[in-house]
């Protein structure tokens, strides 16, 4: 067998259920739904027997999302993230300068967040360390 590509593993034009979706991301049933009732993502549309569908785009930003996860985003600062980052395409001007300025301060965010589990990691490997010293 060849290698698996994005495309093959998405779709590049069939919507997707539920549970490909979560295959796909890793993210659990549970987490799916929760993130459409807290309108973080919703999918993109439903089919006639109320199941939920999902494109390649909405597996994109679902993957954003868990990226986002462990660096402590909450759903707000996820939400507002996600729409930041939607919006920078079209802005100009004002808008643009802020959303641009807003975008900054995430990834301040994402950076200090990183650097905390770096930060972990190595207090990890230390323990590990004595641990296997003994």
């Amino acid at each position: 067998m060849g290698a698996t590509t994005h495309e093959d593993r998405v779709g590049t034009d069939r919507p997707l259920q539920i549970g490909r979706v979560a295959e796909l991301t890793g993210l659990s049933l549970h987490t799916l739904r929760h993130y459409d009732e807290v309108d973080l993502l919703r999918p993109s549309a439903r089919s006639e027997g109320g199941f939920r569908l999902y494109t390649a785009g909405d597996v994109e930003r679902l993957l954003v999302i868990r990226r986002m996860k462990p660096l402590g985003f909450s759903l707000e600062q996820m939400r507002e993230l996600l729409q930041v980052v939607d919006a920078l395409p079209g802005a100009t001007g004002a808008d643009e300068d802020a959303l641009r300025a807003r975008l900054d301060e995430f990834v301040g965010l994402a950076e200090e967040a990183r650097q905390r589990m770096l930060e972990r990691v190595a207090m990890a490997d230390e323990l590990l360390d004595q641990l296997h010293s003994r």
